[in-house]
C-alpha cells in the first residue's frame, strides 16, 4: 500500500505542531503588559481558499516616520483600498490573524476603523509585515509614531497674577456660529475662563507616560489644552468668546499621543457630529509627528465631509511639508509670530516654515487660562498658540496652488478649495511672464481658478483663495471685452453683495505687458477694471456679517516687488495688480498680504506713469449680534 492509503491526512497534525516547532513559536509569549491575545488554532479558515495559501506577490507598500525616535514598531495601521466593504474589513483582520498563527506569531487587533477610512489598527511583530502587505484589499501599511503638543515646555511658563485683565480687545465676531473640537491633553473645564463654554466628550485615547516615577499631577496634565481653550474661548483672552468648543484627550500628560490616537479621535467627531450637522465644525490639532500618508488621508476625508482642519505648523525650525497633519493640503497650516511679526524662535528651535504653511498668527508669549489654580493665567509660545488664534475666528482662508500647467500655449493650470470653501479669489502666476490671465469656472458642480498659459510661455500656476464662509451666497459677474478704446468694467449686481476678487483672461499674447483687471477704490468703488481686449470677472459675495475693503500700495517707479497688507482683524481675500510698463510675473496672496511680481526692471528710463500697485481685498465678519439682524 503507498503512504496514502491510510486515508487521513496528515497536515492538520503538522500545522499544530508549527507553533510549538518553529523558532517564533517557541518564545510567543505574552508580553509584560498582557496586550497580545493568546495564539489560535492555524486550522485552515473559511476565508482561506487554496489561491490564498498560494504565495502572492504583494502590490501594498509600507510606510514609516522618518524621525526613528518617534517610531513605534509593534503597532501599525492597515489601510484598506477605499471601496473596501465594512465585513471585508474585518474578515482581512481576521485573516492576518490566522495566518500569522500558522506562522507561530500573536497578534491583537486594537482598533477596526469603519467611518473615516477602511482598515484596523494591529499590535504584532514586524515580521509580519510582508505576509499582511500581501493580504487582499490592502492598499498600505504605516508604522504607528508619536506625535507631540507644539509649545514651549511647561516649565518655562511664566506665571502671572490672576488679577490680570486682557485690553479692552473685542473680536470682529463673538465666534457663536463655529464648534471647535480640540484634539489635545486634558483640560481643567473648571477654570473661571472657560467654565461653561467647554464640554468634555468621552474620547480618551493616549500613551503611557514615559518613565516610571512620572506623577501624574493634574494642573500639568492638563496644562496645553487648558491654556489653549482660554485661547479660543476665554471670558478674558479668548480670541472668539462665544465659540462653543469640545475636548478629546489624545495627548499624555508628557504632551505625547499617537497617530493612531489621532485617527480614533477622528473617527469619533466623524460618528459623534458629522451624523447631526449642527452648523460649521472646526476641528484643532495643535500636534505635530512626523509625515504620515494615513493622517493627512483622513484630513482630507474630514475636509471633503465639510470640516475645517486648523493645524499647528511645528516648532522645529523646518520645513513643515516634512510633518503631520501640517503637511496635508486641505489643512490650514499656521506658523507662529512674535509681537514684531517676525517668526518666533523658542531657543535652537523656532517656527516650522515653507510651501505648507498656509498663514502666520500670533504665537509668542501668549496669554490664556493656567491649569495651576481656577483663575490662573499663564503664557505660552508655539504653533499651537497660533493655530487656536486662527480656529477661534469665523472668517479662515487659506492659498491653494495647482500644479504647473507645463509650456504648451493652450495649457492650463487648476486650482480648487475643499467643499466646505467658497472660492472667493483667482489669481495667476508665470515665472516667464507669459500668460492669459485666469478665471473661474464651474466644474462638477463646483468653482475652480483656471491660469492659461501663453504661447512662449514656461507654463502658469493658478492661485485660489479658498475661506470658510457660513451661510455664504457667491456668484461670478463676467463682462466680455469691451472693445477698443473702451476699458472693460465688471461689478457686482445685487446691493447686498460685496466685492471678494478680481480676475480676467484675454486671448491675444501681448496683452500680459498691458493692464490687468484691478479695482478702483477711489471713485468707483467694488469694481474690476481691465483691459479692452480682456475679459473681466468679479467675485461677489454675501454672507451675514460679511464686509469688505480694499487696500491699494503702489511705487512711483520700477520694482520687482510691490506688497500690500490687510489690518488687524481683516483677511486677505482678493489680490490683484495695476501694472505698469513692466511685465507683471502676477499677483498672489501670502498670509494677509497680496504680493505682486514683475520681471527684471534694471533697464533705465522708466517714468511715473509706469508705476506699478498691488491692490487687496480685505474682508471680515461684524459682530455676532449685527449679523443675526440681517438674517430677520
Amino acid at each position: 500500500m503507498g503512504t496514502g492509503s491510510c486515508g487521513r491526512p496528515w497536515w492538520p497534525l503538522l500545522l499544530l505542531l508549527l507553533p510549538l516547532l518553529g523558532p517564533a513559536g517557541a518564545s510567543a509569549q505574552e508580553d509584560e503588559d498582557g496586550d497580545y491575545e493568546e495564539l489560535v488554532l492555524a486550522f485552515l479558515s473559511e476565508d482561506d481558499g487554496p489561491a490564498d495559501v498560494a504565495q502572492q506577490v504583494a502590490i501594498a507598500t509600507f510606510h514609516r516616520c522618518a524621525k526613528d525616535a518617534w517610531r513605534l514598531p509593534g503597532t501599525y495601521m492597515v489601510v484598506l483600498k477605499e471601496e473596501t466593504h465594512r465585513s471585508q474589513t474585518e474578515r482581512t483582520a481576521r485573516r492576518l490573524q490566522s495566518r500569522a498563527a500558522r506562522r507561530g506569531y500573536l497578534t491583537k487587533i486594537l482598533h477596526v476603523f469603519h467611518d473615516l477610512f477602511p482598515g484596523f489598527l494591529v499590535k504584532m511583530s514586524g515580521d509580519l509585515l510582508d505576509l499582511a502587505l500581501r493580504l487582499p484589499h490592502v492598499e498600505y501599511i504605516e508604522e504607528d509614531s508619536s506625535v507631540f503638543a507644539q509649545s514651549i515646555p511647561w516649565n518655562l511658563e511664566r506665571i502671572i497674577p490672576a488679577r490680570y485683565k486682557a485690553n479692552d480687545y473685542q473680536p470682529p465676531n463673538g465666534g457663536g456660529l463655529v464648534e471647535v473640537y480640540l484634539l489635545d491633553t486634558s483640560i481643567q473645564s473648571g477654570h473661571r475662563e472657560i467654565e461653561g463654554r467647554v464640554t468634555v466628550t468621552d474620547f480618551e485615547n493616549v500613551p503611557e507616560e514615559d518613565g516610571t516615577r512620572f506623577h501624574r499631577q493634574a494642573n500639568k496634565c492638563e496644562s496645553h489644552g487648558t491654556h489653549l481653550a482660554g485661547v479660543v474661548s476665554g471670558r478674558d483672552a479668548g480670541v472668539a468668546k462665544g465659540t462653543s468648543l469640545r475636548s478629546l484627550r489624545v495627548l499624555n500628560c508628557h504632551g505625547r499621543g499617537t497617530v493612531s490616537s489621532v485617527l480614533m479621535g477622528m473617527e469619533f467627531i466623524w460618528k459623534s457630529q458629522l451624523a447631526q450637522p449642527a452648523g460649521p465644525l472646526v476641528v484643532l490639532l495643535p500636534l505635530v509627528g512626523g509625515h504620515s500618508r494615513v493622517l493627512n488621508a483622513a484630513c482630507q476625508r474630514l475636509a471633503r465631509a465639510g470640516v475645517v482642519l486648523v493645524a499647528a505648523a511645528g516648532n522645529f525650525r523646518d520645513d513643515a511639508c516634512l510633518y503631520s497633519p501640517a503637511s496635508a493640503p486641505e489643512v490650514i497650516t499656521v506658523g507662529a509670530t512674535n509681537a514684531q511679526d517676525q517668526p518666533v524662535t523658542l531657543g535652537v528651535l523656532g517656527t516650522n516654515f515653507g510651501l505648507c504653511v498656509d498663514l502666520f498668527a500670533p504665537g509668542d508669549n501668549i496669554i490664556g487660562a493656567s491649569s495651576d489654580c481656577s483663575t490662573c493665567f499663564a503664557s505660552q509660545s508655539g504653533t499651537s498658540q497660533a493655530a487656536a488664534h486662527v480656529a477661534g475666528g469665523q472668517l479662515l482662508c487659506r492659498t491653494v496652488w495647482s500644479a504647473h500647467s507645463g509650456p504648451t500655449r493652450m495649457a492650463t493650470a487648476m486650482a480648487r478649495c475643499a467643499t466646505n470653501e467658497e472660492l472667493l479669489s483667482c489669481s495667476s502666476f508665470s515665472r516667464s511672464g507669459k500668460r492669459r490671465g485666469e478665471r473661474v469656472e464651474a466644474r462638477g458642480g463646483r468653482r475652480v481658478c483656471l491660469a492659461h498659459n501663453a504661447f512662449g510661455g514656461e507654463g502658469v500656476y493658478a492661485v485660489a483663495r479658498c475661506c470658510l464662509l457660513p451661510r455664504a451666497n457667491c456668484s461670478i459677474h463676467t463682462v466680455p471685452p469691451a472693445g477698443t478704446g473702451v476699458e472693460t468694467r465688471a461689478h457686482c449686481h445685487q446691493q447686498s453683495h460685496v466685492l471678494t476678487g478680481c480676475s480676467s483672461h484675454w486671448e491675444a499674447e501681448d496683452l500680459g505687458t498691458h493692464r490687468q483687471p484691478m479695482l478702483r477704490p477711489r471713485g468707483q468703488p467694488g469694481q474690476c477694471v481691465g483691459h479692452q481686449g480682456a475679459s473681466v470677472h468679479a467675485s461677489c459675495c454675501h454672507a451675514p456679517g460679511l464686509e469688505c475693503k480694499v487696500k491699494e500700495h503702489g511705487v512711483p517707479g520700477p520694482a520687482e516687488k510691490v506688497a500690500v497688507a490687510c489690518e488687524e482683524g481683516w483677511t486677505l481675500t482678493g489680490c490683484s495688480a495695476l501694472p505698469g510698463g513692466s511685465l507683471v510675473l502676477g499677483a498672489y496672496p501670502v498670509d494677509s498680504m497680496c504680493v505682486v511680481r514683475s520681471q527684471d526692471v534694471g533697464a533705465g528710463g522708466r517714468t511715473s506713469e509706469e508705476a506699478m500697485a498691488a491692490i487687496a481685498i480685505c474682508c471680515r465678519s461684524r459682530p455676532l449680534e449685527q449679523a443675526s439682524s440681517e438674517l430677520q
